[in-house]
């Protein structure tokens, strides 16, 4: 498998049309926490999805950085509004909670 990171999501847009599934897999990782009194904390959303070339799988990723109160359950919003963008590109696109690396290694 190759893996080609993407450094923005804008970029990432441009690759969807050679995705061999109507899924793009997304997981959150939380980063850490400011130092200030805040109690934000700052979460990554990393998204990915599979492509074929002849015989080489390829895994497109990119990650959107967010901050967002510690006691917050923005996620599912921030995933509606995700799929609610990604609607207006195509709405066969399908966001899936998972690590498309272990779903892949579970395969192979």
């Amino acid at each position: 498998m190759i893996v080609i990171f993407i450094d923005n999501v804008e970029e990432f847009v441009e690759f969807l049309d050679r995705r061999i599934m109507d899924e793009i897999f997304f997981e959150f990782k939380e980063v850490g926490k400011h130092s200030d009194l805040s109690s934000k904390i700052e979460v990554e959303i990393i998204l990915h999805f599979l492509s074929k070339l002849e015989s080489y799988l390829i895994l497109y990723e990119t990650e959107i950085k967010i901050t967002k109160p510690s006691n917050s359950n923005i996620d599912k919003e921030v995933i509606r509004e995700l799929q609610r963008i990604f609607n207006k590109i195509d709405d066969s696109i399908k966001l899936t909670k998972g690590k498309i690396r272990e779903i892949f290694l579970s395969f192979s």
